[in-house]
Parts: structure tokens; C-alpha cells; sequence
């Protein structure tokens, strides 16, 4: 078998992957840059609508933009080798301690491509940026028969802005989730009538920016605490029925139709691992992504994560920012600077639905993303060990929709107890 060696494989070529590969290469070493799909840039390029870059790059860019800032440097380093139309089949790594280890052991990927066949990767590293893909019908379990006309909202932007086909001319979006509100406004620029977008939820799950410009601003209407009962139609989708809840309860005397050709679905996205637990990458239940120590590895030495295969972001930008500083780490890991670190646990309190990462690292600075699981105008975000507040941020207007990004600072990180154990934080929302 044809065989390639890296000093790192970076497993999918988005904004993430390509971020985490032009930060590895910076400090010398030679990164394989692996893709499925026949380009670079992943979903970026689909997304043709702007808002992308502001905190990158502190300028307003499409998606394309965003995703050529980062592919005009990959394609222009000699230290970088991209892969394309490449498929990895299987990660062979090992799960090592971390405080025992000497040194630094070789990985294989097994991949196929066209070109190459079946062939497979030696590295000492591998940065896993697969990204996410969107839930489907098939995750709702949303009662009726199962005519054409269903589509995911990504599948639906991918129709209109790559192959320039209309989906429908009638429309309804299942969820608020930021690409179904992106595309109700493009489904109304094109020609569409957007009847409704229907949340399950008290609260939408897009971002503020997007409710304004792609709702708001195109008077579509938006049902918070509705949920579609049944769909209609046998050959093709004919119409819905949506009935609102109250108290948690379906209120059927408030159900009322909505005629239709075409239903999009925008309920969340999922972190595309499969590949990682089949290589044995503990994986999170708050995620769907890996669990991650303070330098972004996995519980395999040598495996790193970063962007939406992690746990997904509301911004591309905070997806690059994460991978840079997940090729700082690996960079770190390659000259054995981070083997033996003591690393404390970091936890998800009340009212917040995951932190990431999953350890702290006393005396360093630490920056952490997490989640809200409530809606509040203003609040504060609290840091406790062993129930003493040891730092506390003033927020203003939280949703789930929007991370929070904090850092608790060398300071502020606690000293190891008598056994030689780091404590615990937990991270809550009041």
C-alpha cells in the first residue's frame, strides 16, 4: 500500500481544517490537508450571503470570501499538501497516558481517492475538522405520508446557489435555525413565498442578526411554540398542519393549515464524528463532539479537534479562531512542550448546556466556549470551585442561539489540592 508521511493530517479542508493546517505550518512542519469533496472551503462556498468575517477579519464578507482568504494560502505553501476527492476510511491511533508518555507515536490513516486508490498516511499528529452535518426528517418523527418536496435548508441553498434550482415556489421552514432563516430570505429573493417559519421552541434558535434581516425585515411570520403534526400530500407535499402547545401540551383547538409545495428543515445540526468513535475518540453527550483536555487533544495522543465536529459555532469566525489555537496545541504537542501538564476538570452548572474545552490548565490563561439553556436579557456567568466564586462576568442578552466566549485567567485557576488532584469548576449561568 502506497504510503505519505506527515508531521500532521488535517482531516477536512473548511475554514477550520485550513486554519488549524496554515497555523501548523508556520512553525515548520510538513501538513497533509484532507478533503472529500473536490474543493476547499466545505459549506462556506454554498453560503453566498454576507456577515461572515467581521470578527476575523473586521470586515464584512460571503462565505466564498471568507473561504478564499484561507484556500489562497493553503494552495500557495510549499509545506502544505492537499488531498482532494479523498476519503479517510479509518484513523489507527492509540490511547496513550498522557503524564507516562515519552514519546510521540506514529498514526495511520487509511484513505482512498481517484488518483491514489487505497492508500494510507504516517503522522505523529492529526487535527480532526470534519465539520457537521444537517438533522432530518428522520430525527423528528413528524407524523403524514412522505411525498417529494422535503428538503434540509442546506440541501435547499446548495439547490438554489451551486446548481441554480428552484426547490418550490411555496414554502414553510421547521425550525429557526440559522440557515432555514438565511434561506427564507433567499427563497424570497428568488421568488418564493415564504408562508412561515415554525419554531417547537419558546425562543427562536437563529441568532438576532438573522430574525432582523431574514424575518423582520421580509414580514415572514414566525410561530414560536408550534409544532407540526402532519404533513399532507402523496406525490409531491400538498401542505401542513401546525398546532400550537401550551404548557407542553399539543393544543388542538389552536391547529390550523398551512398549503405548500415545499417544506425545509432547519433543526439543528450534528458534529460529524463517526470516523472519530470508530477510531475510539470519547465523545460528549452535551456535543455530539469529542471531549477535549485544555489543548483541544482527544482522549488519543495525538488527536486534536476543533470547529463544528468539536461542537458547533453560531460563527464561522469563532470556528477559525478556534482551529489557529488547535495548531497552536499541536505545534506544542510536536515538540513535546505540553506531554506532562497537570489538568484540572471544567463542568457545565445551571443553566448552561456545555463548556468547551473540558479541562483547564492552572497558571496558563484558559479560553473557554459554552452554551446558554436560557433566555435572559441581562445575567451574569459564574465560576465556582467547590461552590466559592472564583470569577464572574456580566452578560447581556443570552440565548442558546449565541455562544459566550470567556477566559478565566492564571490567576483565577486554582492550586492542587493534598492529594496532588486539580478541583473541579463548574460554570453557570444566573
Amino acid at each position: 500500500m502506497l504510503e505519505k508521511s506527515y508531521d500532521s493530517v488535517v482531516i477536512g479542508a473548511g475554514a477550520a481544517g485550513m486554519a488549524a493546517a496554515l497555523r501548523i505550518v508556520e512553525a515548520g512542519h510538513r501538513v497533509a490537508l484532507v478533503e472529500r469533496e473536490g474543493y476547499l472551503g466545505g459549506i462556506l462556498l454554498q453560503c453566498i450571503h454576507n456577515g461572515f468575517g467581521l470578527h476575523r477579519f473586521k470586515e464584512e464578507l460571503t462565505g466564498p470570501e471568507f473561504a478564499e482568504r484561507y484556500a489562497t494560502q493553503v494552495l500557495a505553501s510549499d509545506a502544505i499538501d492537499v488531498y482532494l476527492n479523498t476519503t479517510v476510511l479509518e484513523i489507527c491511533a492509540k490511547q496513550i497516558e498522557k503524564t507516562t508518555k515519552k514519546q510521540k507515536h506514529i498514526k495511520t490513516i487509511i484513505a482512498c481517492s481517484p488518483s491514489e486508490r487505497v492508500f494510507q498516511f504516517k503522522t505523529t499528529s492529526i487535527v480532526l475538522a470534519m465539520g457537521c452535518r444537517e438533522r432530518n426528517r428522520g430525527n423528528l418523527g413528524i407524523p403524514g405520508t412522505r411525498p417529494s418536496g422535503i428538503f434540509t435548508a442546506g440541501l435547499a441553498q446548495r439547490l438554489i446557489n451551486i446548481d441554480g434550482y428552484l426547490p418550490g415556489k411555496r414554502v414553510v421552514v421547521i425550525g429557526s435555525g440559522d440557515i432555514g432563516l438565511i434561506m427564507a430570505r433567499r427563497l424570497t429573493w428568488v421568488g418564493a413565498k415564504v408562508l412561515a417559519v415554525v419554531e417547537i421552541l419558546p425562543y427562536p434558535s437563529g441568532i438576532t442578526r438573522n430574525l432582523v434581516q431574514c424575518l423582520e425585515d421580509f414580514e415572514i411570520p414566525l410561530y414560536l411554540n408550534h409544532v407540526v403534526t402532519q404533513i399532507k400530500g402523496k406525490d409531491r407535499v400538498e401542505g401542513l398542519e401546525v398546532t400550537p402547545m401550551e404548557n407542553g401540551a399539543l393544543n388542538p383547538e389552536g391547529a390550523f393549515q398551512l398549503d405548500c409545495d415545499t417544506i425545509l428543515l432547519s433543526v439543528g445540526l450534528v458534529p460529524e464524528n463517526e470516523l472519530s468513535q470508530n477510531a475510539g475518540v470519547r465523545l460528549g453527550p452535551e456535543t455530539g463532539g469529542p471531549r477535549v483536555d485544555a489543548h483541544l487533544m482527544t482522549n488519543l495522543d495525538g488527536v486534536f479537534a476543533c470547529g463544528n465536529v468539536l461542537h458547533v459555532h453560531d460563527l464561522v469566525d469563532w470556528a477559525a479562531n478556534e482551529a489557529e489555537r488547535c495548531g497552536e496545541h499541536v505545534i506544542e504537542y510536536l515538540a513535546q512542550q505540553n506531554a506532562a501538564v497537570q489538568q484540572g476538570r471544567i463542568a457545565p452548572g445551571a443553566n448552561v448546556k456545555y463548556v468547551v474545552p473540558h479541562r483547564y490548565v492552572p497558571g496558563e490563561d484558559n479560553l473557554f466556549s459554552l452554551r446558554s439553556l436560557i433566555v435572559k436579557e441581562r445575567g451574569a456567568l459564574v465560576v465556582r470551585n467547590q461552590g466559592v466564586t472564583v470569577k464572574k462576568y456580566p452578560l447581556h442578552h443570552i440565548l442558546p442561539a449565541e455562544m459566550i466566549h470567556f477566559t478565566l485567567s492564571a490567576e483565577d485557576t486554582p492550586i492542587p489540592l493534598e492529594n496532588d488532584e486539580l478541583p473541579l469548576l463548574e460554570v453557570a449561568i444566573e
